[in-house]
């Protein structure tokens, strides 16, 4: 006797009984790009309904998620003023860390993640300090200042601490730094496995953070190395990570899988702008069902092993789910 699988596909209640994965619009979290000044709201040609905003615009957005049912955003910040060691980073007057203040004293439930990282920063637009001599991010010299930023961003009220730029022992550093400063109940989202991708461009737009000078293969992920990717993400577990990343997501789905079966830990994706953008220019071009495709990609993330899902779509999400 063969097994016919297809009972259980007959009626749409019984797909539904059967059904593995299903969206939750609370494992989303919505990525916000502040800018200094008042009024503004400059959309991003490359990511359409993406937006650079001054503070009282992310406010005015804060209170539309919270409508939606989303409570949890991802803050870059994008000062006016850059230098060699993104000195506007470590200021507690920063763009992200007065607009941290003002997210928290207006809507206390809201769940500020701060993404940790100096290449918005820099006039160099590279994730820290420059070794002039391998003419490429010195580590060490970028974890001391690592540490002092994430101290800036906790005593302007920070939920979580995001570290981005791939800087070998940023976790145990910056855990360390937080202990000794009172913040050890501060958790850490570490990107723990972020790849050296195309899928960043339209990223580079937004935040305004391309590398004046080469690139950032010599500190992010080799997007071949299946194994080093997953060592990435153990090695900041051990230091203290209390979850972790893997970005990008839709190319990198194998990468999800298999760190997902080799921790216990909360893993997140972050579904990054290329991948947006590519959804988008698609819907413009009508050569795919746009709401359809996108809620199959969050599928497939989820599928994959993803707990919590960074993206551009979680509005457009939660509208979905709201009909459905």
């Amino acid at each position: 006797m063969f097994r016919r699988l297809r009972r259980l596909r007959l009626k749409e209640g019984l797909r539904d009984l059967v059904r593995e994965t299903r969206l939750d619009i609370r494992d989303f979290i919505y990525p916000l790009f502040v800018v200094e000044g008042e009024g503004i709201k400059n959309e991003i040609s490359s990511m359409p309904d993406v937006y650079q905003m001054s503070c009282d615009n992310i406010l005015k957005e804060c209170e539309e998620l919270q409508k939606l049912g989303i409570h949890h955003i991802l803050l870059f910040g994008i000062p006016s003023h850059k230098d060699s060691c993104g000195s506007e980073a470590l200021s507690d007057q920063g763009i992200v860390a007065k607009t941290i203040r003002a997210v928290k004293s207006k809507y206390p439930q809201m769940i500020v993640t701060a993404d940790l990282c100096f290449c918005e920063y820099t006039d160099h637009g590279h994730c820290g300090i420059i070794d002039p001599h391998l003419k490429s991010v010195d580590n060490d010299a970028t974890l001391e200042i690592l540490g002092q930023q994430a101290i800036v961003l906790c005593n302007s009220g920070a939920d979580i601490i995001a570290p981005s730029t791939m800087m070998d022992g940023m976790v145990i550093h910056i855990r360390t730094s937080l202990d000794k400063t009172g913040f050890s109940h501060i958790p850490i989202m570490s990107y723990s496995t972020k790849f050296a991708s195309a899928y960043y461009g339209p990223f580079r737009d937004v935040a305004q953070s391309a590398p004046s000078f080469g690139d950032r293969k010599s500190y992010q992920e080799d997007p071949a190395n299946r194994r080093e990717a997953i060592l990435e993400s153990l090695n900041d577990e051990a230091e203290g990570a209390d979850i972790l990343m893997v970005k990008p997501a839709l190319a990198y789905l194998d990468i999800i899988r298999d760190v997902r079966e080799r921790t216990l830990l909360p893993l997140a994706i972050y579904n990054v702008s290329g991948e947006y953008a590519i959804l988008k220019a698609a819907q413009k071009a009508g050569v795919i069902d746009y709401e359809k495709t996108m809620v199959e990609t969050m599928i497939a993330f989820k599928r994959a092993g993803a707990d919590i899902i960074i993206s551009y779509h979680a509005k457009e999400i939660a509208n979905y789910l709201s009909k459905n």
